[in-house]
């Protein structure tokens, strides 16, 4: 979908950081991004924190540097908290999100709590370095649970924000703070591991959920949609501004004989190559959808009766001018299409497929290998139209239902 590209980052240290390990197919990407935009309570709780801590130590030592740090930290999150609400909005409706500002606001904050860790170590004050580091060393759970869907992210926020303690305790000199030259390093590795998994399942979920959701849309045999495939697309139309819609019903005819005579895998074979040659008939269609056995449907965008008549037409002569080879024979096959045209993007499939398979009824019934179009201002009533009549002047069948025998002339 276009409208994702909003979803994703724009600079280059920004879509480096949200990249993942391996080869991720690029629909999931932004469903990726997306997720670093979830878990407004850990964000609250991780912002709340930070903020208490940085001003308790700032009452308990304050020197400009700690004063500078509970500053930075009330700046950030009056910063971060927009940027999430409002990115969060944006992703959801498709529109383009601050997710650049948002991740380097991000990576700004890990640096302020790093340096908070920092500055508290080198004051000799132990109390409050306990507490400063503990409060770090807990939120990188919240920074891995909240962001592991960017395990880079991770890495680098829990560096930023851990690393600086380990730099401090090996400049402090202290015995017992050489620890952590060992410790930290050793966690940011586990932390960041465990985002890489968490990462890498994550993506294979996703992976199997979209690929499950092809099959359950699209024709085991052909490739084509299948009729569930079929009807999200029509519903997607009625939520977009397409003004209308033209649907055309068809049917291959002959087919059962072929079927007979030749055996069903050449049946399936020939219903292979039939939807290869409509998708290459039909390039600029919405959808083209198998709906069981030899019925097909090519759904597009309104036209006027003519351009429907000529692009029926068209893939009439196609399928009937082409030889097919099947188990090493030569096979015709013509079609019948039914033509249904809605002036407004709000019927469902249902209503569409009625009024285009009363008009393939008819098109069978005046001989088969034609185009019928279906009459838009009539309801249940079809024009059975003639190859070489016009829809300004015709000599029609009007049929007021699928029953046998109910056609009048």
């Amino acid at each position: 979908m276009p409208q994702d590209d909003g979803v994703l980052p724009r600079w280059a240290v920004t879509r480096w950081l949200v990249e993942c390990a391996g080869v991720v197919p690029a629909e999931i990407r932004p469903s990726l991004v997306q997720g670093l935009y979830g878990s407004l309570p850990i964000f609250l709780g991780g912002v709340f924190n930070t903020i208490l801590v940085s001003s308790i130590v700032a009452i308990r030592i304050p020197t400009p540097a700690f004063l500078f740090w509970a500053a930075l930290e009330i700046g950030l999150a009056t910063l971060r908290l927009p940027l999430l609400v409002k990115g969060s909005r944006a992703a959801k409706s498709g529109k383009r999100a601050h997710i650049d500002l948002y991740i380097l606001a991000a990576v700004c904050w890990a640096a302020s709590v790093g340096y908070g860790c920092f500055i508290t170590v080198l004051s000799g004050d132990w109390l409050a370095a306990t507490l400063v580091v503990l409060s770090a060393a807990a939120m990188t759970g919240g920074v891995a649970f909240r962001n592991f869907s960017a395990p880079r992210l991770v890495m680098v926020m829990i560096m930023l924000s851990l690393g600086p303690c380990a730099m401090a305790g090996v400049i402090s000199g202290k015995l017992i703070m050489l620890a952590t030259a060992l410790q930290i390093p050793m966690y940011i590795y586990a932390m960041t591991h465990a985002a890489y998994r968490l990462n890498a399942m994550l993506v294979q979920t996703m992976r199997s959920e979209r690929e499950n959701g092809r099959r359950a849309c699209q024709d085991t045999l052909t490739g084509l949609l299948n009729r569930a495939g079929l009807e999200d697309v029509v519903a997607r139309r009625a939520d977009s501004t397409e003004s209308g819609a033209t649907l055309f019903y068809i049917d291959l005819d002959g087919f059962k004989t072929i079927n007979d005579t030749l055996g069903h895998a050449a049946g399936d074979q020939l219903l292979v190559e039939v939807s290869q040659l409509m998708r290459q008939v039909t390039p600029t269609m919405d959808a083209v959808a198998r709906i069981g056995g030899d019925e097909f449907i090519i759904l597009a965008n309104e036209m006027d009766p003519t351009t429907a008549r000529q692009t029926a037409q068209r893939l009439i002569d196609t399928l009937r001018g082409t030889s097919f080879v099947v188990n090493g024979n030569a096979v015709k096959i013509s079609a019948s299409v039914g033509i249904s045209i809605r002036p407004q993007a709000g019927p469902d499939l249902s209503t569409l497929m009625l009024d285009a398979d009363g008009a393939l009824y008819a098109a069978k019934q005046k001989g088969r290998s034609r185009a019928v179009l279906a009459s838009g201002t009539l309801p249940n009533l079809y024009l059975a139209c003639d190859q070489g009549s016009s829809f300004q002047s015709v000599s029609c069948l009007i049929r007021e239902s699928r029953t046998p025998g109910a056609v009048a002339t």
